[in-house]
């Protein structure tokens, strides 16, 4: 056997869920620390790992060497491996997917900086100007490069140093070789903030409530110590300045910050804020960066250049230096919960967790706080500060409920009372804007048969397919599969003449709007017109400009925006996120009338909310109208106790989707019962059913739920069942600890 003087256990890119021993050559000693990228040799091909693991011997008789380090720094910190060994822990996974989640797919993917000739001037600007003159008639191309060359300050990049001498390279290089100009590579910086210009902006003088809030998290990072606070305040009341003098107390004690911002609410507007407050020391993260923007944000972060990370759900896995606060605004919000893809994790939790490993400060806030961080609150596990009014003076709105079965009956039907459309006309008169809500885009929901009654799904999905009239289409939300034209006659009974549409979305809400008011003009927000890569800031933008009286949209128009002449909020169905079978719907739906409304009157001007509703005695609704959240909190979490549901319990939701329906729902049905063998008592592991879209991509899709007193030993049985069950490629398991929807 072959002596190597370290050995080193590697966690693999690929689906291999345990670490391999490797030997590590005298070459590779100091390079092959914890943390790092290796290449090594699997089955005769050279595979990409991390280094879990680095030791002086090796039990296993004969190993091979790693190939080579391909980065001698730690990709992963020693902080984010322990993470990573709690997350698969906790959240069922593999250490391998765990890995996966942490680290960006551009590091994992081998990107690297981007790098550019950059060409300076060699000598004095009056030594070059006689060389120009010189070369004028002799050397022409050279000539119109020292031109550009004498107008730039420090120099210029060299394929912007041809296109505006409109030369090729080779005047440039005679120039270099004459000694006139000197040409270096430069690395480029690739952040999504380059070349915008903020306005610097200073702390604003806090109120009573704010300035208690601060104080107790200000002792928190004062005694470098682990605490949550939990701050919860009505939508306008200051939560944000308070987040920016946090993180500014961070960065005065030499420590780092970690702001998470649901994806919907990371705006340019957002980013401005921060931006402003805190110059070049950021980096942001998420969905819509190049892989390019990433990397360079993410390198900066690593070395430490960027102390202040602001981003969405993944940021929450930033290698900050010495991190001392990590803020979630608007914690409820379910985006920060995977639910897709393994682990599903949730990062409010892991921030909590991320905190107590690094004795950091951790902040949540919400108008509407989910009802397990208020209970925590309520239980002492997290501090409670409460901001009971809106910042600067500002009122809040004043709202109106509408019983739509009574309106429909006045209006013939219409989706707008009369409420709506005369606070609308009443809001453009006065030079005002509106903001219509409806969590549905397309312009009508479904195509139907009023013969047989067959509605057109899609061939892929247990799903009915949206009509969108813009592209003369039905698409399906969740695949992407088109119909275009849509059919002029049924498919299942051949009917030419009965074809109609039901239902309403966000563009046929904006068409309708333009038939009662021509003269007002709209701007429609949903992921219909978000598509391309800017469209969001530069649609936001416009109607911060005036260019728009009314913003129609879907959640997406619900948070995290912040415009003074918004004087009323219309919320077109109050009703649609109640009527889904979930024992988090009403919670849901509270926290999104809620949040939607508190958009209405944040400036001078008192704003108005008018909630149509069919529902119009219903508790939820009842509450949402009057921003009552302790009122609203006090009888669902009374309710939730009865029922044992989370926080009274811990729940895991697991699913399995398959090619074939009966291979699936068989494998579902198998692992329920011996997970059902592997539980005590005190657990309730309730029945096999379809999810709510039983069938997506051609994959047919079933789970079940189950609840009971400890996650640990919920984990263990699962982890262990889960050893016994069969590895099948035809049917894929997932495994969902405290899942935010029960439904789908």
């Amino acid at each position: 056997m072959k002596q190597y003087p370290r050995y080193v256990s590697v966690i693999l890119d690929v689906a291999v869920d345990k670490a391999l021993d490797y030997g590590v050559p005298e070459k590779l000693v100091d390079a092959a620390v914890r943390g790092s990228r290796v290449a090594v040799p699997v089955r005769g091909h050279l595979r990409y790992g991390y280094i879990l693991e680095v030791k002086d011997s090796c039990s296993y008789p004969r190993v091979v060497p790693i190939h080579d380090v391909i980065s001698s720094d730690a990709v992963i910190t020693e902080e984010l491996f322990e993470v990573a060994l709690w997350l698969s822990k906790y959240y069922c996974s593999s250490l391998r997917q765990a890995l996966k989640t942490i680290i960006p797919s551009t590091i994992r993917r081998g990107f690297s900086h981007k790098e550019q000739l950059f060409v300076k001037r060699n000598a004095s600007r009056d030594a070059l100007r006689k060389v120009c003159e010189e070369y004028r008639n002799k050397h022409s191309s050279q000539s119109e490069v020292l031109d550009v060359m004498l107008r730039v300050k420090k120099g210029i990049f060299l394929s912007e140093l041809m296109e505006l001498a409109m030369v090729s390279r080779s005047p440039i290089d005679s120039l270099v070789k004459r000694g006139h100009l000197s040409c270096d590579v430069v690395r480029v910086d690739r952040s999504p903030l380059v070349g915008v210009e903020y306005f610097k902006t200073k702390a604003k003088v806090l109120n009573d409530e704010q300035s208690s809030s601060f104080s107790a998290i200000s002792k928190t990072l004062d005694d470098k110590a682990f605490a949550t606070h939990l701050i919860y305040g009505v939508t306008g009341s200051g939560k944000t300045e308070v987040y920016l003098q946090a993180i500014q107390r961070a960065l005065d004690m030499g420590r780092g910050a970690i702001m998470l911002v649901p994806e919907i609410s990371l705006t340019a507007q957002t980013i401005e804020r921060f931006k402003s407050r805190f110059s070049d020391t950021i980096a942001i993260l998420h969905h819509r960066l190049s892989h390019g923007e990433r990397y360079d944000e993410w390198h900066k972060i690593l070395t430490g250049e960027a102390r202040i990370v602001i981003g969405a759900r993944s940021a929450i896995f930033s290698p900050v230096k010495d991190l001392g606060l990590i803020i979630v605004d608007e914690e409820h919000e379910s985006s920060y919960k995977q639910e897709d893809e393994a682990p599903c994790y949730h990062a409010r939790d892991v921030a909590v967790m991320r905190g107590s490993m690094s004795g950091a400060a951790v902040v949540l806030g919400s108008a509407t706080p989910s009802l397990e961080s208020f209970y925590n609150a309520q239980q002492g596990k997290y501090h409670l500060h409460t901001l009971h009014s809106r910042h600067n003076s500002a009122t809040m709105p004043v709202v109106t409920i509408v019983d739509m079965k009574e309106s429909r009956k006045r209006t013939h039907g219409s989706e707008f009372s009369a409420e709506l459309l005369d606070g609308i006309k009443k809001r453009y008169d006065s030079g005002e804007q509106s903001l219509l809500f409806l969590n549905r885009r397309g312009y009508h929901t479904a195509q139907m048969c009023k013969t047989c009654g067959h509605v057109m799904g899609c061939e892929n999905c247990d799903v009915a397919m949206t009509y969108h009239r813009k592209s003369n289409m039905l698409s399906c939300h969740l695949c992407g599969n088109t119909i275009v034209p849509p059919p002029r006659s049924c498919p299942e009974c051949g009917s030419s003449d009965s074809l109609h549409y039901r239902g309403v979305g966000t563009e046929k809400i904006e068409s309708a709007l333009h038939a009662i008011f021509p003269e007002i003009r709209t701007i429609r927000l949903d992921a219909d017109t978000t598509r391309h890569k800017g469209s969001h800031e530069k649609l936001l933008r416009d109607f911060r400009n005036g260019k728009a009286d009314v913003l129609i949209g879907t959640q997406m128009i619900a948070k995290g925006l912040h415009f003074p002449e918004i004087t009323l909020v219309g919320v077109l169905n109050s009703d649609m996120t109640l009527n889904m079978p979930d024992f988090r719907s009403s919670e849901q739906a509270f926290q999104l009338i809620t949040q939607v409304s508190g958009r209405s009157g944040r400036g001078v001007v008192a704003g108005e909310v008018i909630l149509q509703t069919y529902l119009p005695t219903n508790s939820t609704i009842l509450h949402a109208s009057r921003q009552d959240y302790t009122g609203f909190y006090g009888e669902e979490i009374s309710s939730r106790e009865i029922f044992e549901y989370p926080p009274f319990s811990q729940m895991v939701k697991i699913s399995f989707s398959g090619a074939e329906e009966k291979a699936t729902l068989s494998s579902a049905e198998s692992f329920r019962k011996e997970l059902l063998r592997r539980l005590p008592r005190g657990f309730k592991v309730h029945p096999v059913t379809p999810t709510g879209h039983a069938k997506v991509k051609n994959r047919y899709r079933f789970h079940f739920l189950v609840r009971g007193p400890s996650i640990f030993t919920l984990n263990d049985a699962i982890n262990a069942s889960k050893k016994d069950f069969p590895s099948q490629k035809k049917c894929s398991l997932l495994i969902n600890i405290s899942p935010q929807t029960t439904f789908f």
